[in-house]
């Protein structure tokens, strides 16, 4: 009888997994931005270089080549990462010294935030540490352990966002990235504290102080010669500042405004052919007069789902290491994306941050598609049971 019942008793067997579904989000979301990218950039490309597909073939070669390396670093076993994940954030830093130091930093649209490379190419070192971060805070939580009770315990992660973040800052003067680095830190340590409340209290708090602190600055330092504080009177009054930097932000409204709800068709926006380098944050304007708000509500959905299968991930990663690495990059895209859809509706002012994988940038879709590897690395190592 024992026999027949070990017979009849089947055996729980692991079964392997692999988010095929966050790769076809993200094979669709290259393939949109692409076209998008051809259709936002085509006029301005051929008066500039005489080849109106000059910005998509570059987009397309750079995409193309990042698809192959993400699926190279998804067969890499993460926890290889744990050592080296400190020296990538002092590489970081190096590298953003380099920049600020030496002569191979690239002076660019009024910053100096780009590294001179061979063969007559450029890249930013901000991207480098937004990974290093994601790698290496991680390691101090995982060191810290699961029975947190106080912020204080979490110090040290915090005081290696911050000074992540201000070296992005202090070393390539951009301070939008910074932003990016610390909120990807403090998302972590979110996720890691018991508790929401000091969270949500910091979080309200900040706000309110930037919403008073702009407004005090935009009526005592009108003229003001800075360039941030510049941003942020274009952000109040964009039509009183149209020569600072509120015409490209007019002119984005404009074509949203202008799209209707299905938009006036795939190439054939008008603002495209006005607004500076429209191919870079501000694409998104252009999917809204070119695909209307359909086309707006479509590409939110794509993230949303991007950002829903990071969190499956992050669920059900087997250890605590790659549940944070996964809730890092979730953090990024997530910060990213807000970023750009409030500066394109002029809820924040200016900030340079593009639209990730859909925006014009060889630098950006280089690093986003590495850490889509890195995600995509966590999800093999799942297993479910059947």
């Amino acid at each position: 009888m024992a026999a027949r019942r070990r017979k009849k008793t089947r055996r729980k067997r692991a079964i392997r997994y692999f988010d095929y579904s966050l790769l076809a989000v993200l094979i669709f979301l290259i393939c949109f931005g692409l076209v998008m990218l051809y259709s936002t950039s085509s006029y301005s490309a051929q008066v500039k270089f005489g080849d109106g597909m000059f910005y998509f073939k570059k987009q397309a070669l750079i995409s193309a080549a990042s698809l192959v390396w993400m699926w190279f670093v998804s067969r890499i076993n993460y926890h290889r990462y744990v050592p080296l994940a400190k020296y990538l954030f002092y590489l970081a830093l190096f590298l953003m010294a380099l920049v600020y130091f030496t002569p191979l930093g690239v002076d660019a649209y009024g910053s100096k935030r780009w590294l001179r490379l061979p063969l007559n190419q450029q890249m930013q070192p901000s991207e480098v540490m937004k990974i290093a971060v994601i790698l290496f805070i991680p390691v101090i939580l995982c060191k810290i352990g699961t029975r947190v009770r106080s912020l204080k315990e979490l110090a040290p992660a915090l005081i290696w966002g911050f000074i992540g973040a201000f070296g992005v800052y202090w070393l390539t003067d951009n301070m939008s990235t910074g932003i990016i680095v610390m909120g990807i830190t403090c998302v972590m340590v979110f996720v890691m504290h018991p508790k929401t409340a000091p969270f949500m209290a910091g979080l309200a708090g900040a706000l309110g102080l930037f919403w008073v602190g702009a407004r005090i600055l935009g009526e005592i330092m009108s003229t003001s010669e800075s360039f941030r504080l510049r941003r942020i009177l274009v952000w109040l009054n964009p039509e009183q500042n149209a020569a600072d930097g509120g015409f490209q932000v007019m002119q984005a409204l404009y074509a949203i405004g202008s799209g209707g709800f299905f938009g006036k068709g795939l190439g054939n926006s008008a603002q495209k052919m006005i607004i500076p380098e429209a191919q870079n944050d501000m694409i998104l304007s252009i999917i809204c007069e070119e695909l209307g708000i359909f086309g707006f509500i479509m590409i939110l959905g794509l993230f949303g789902f991007l950002l829903y299968r990071l969190m499956f991930i992050a669920q059900n990663a087997p250890d605590l290491y790659g549940s944070l690495i996964v809730t890092g990059i979730f953090a990024h895209i997530a910060i990213q994306v807000i970023f750009n859809v409030c500066v394109v509706l002029n809820v924040i002012p200016t900030t340079g941050i593009t639209l990730p994988f859909v925006s014009y940038g060889g630098t950006s879709i280089l690093f986003l598609m590495t850490e889509m590897g890195v995600a995509l690395g966590v999800s093999r190592t799942i297993k479910f049971e059947e």
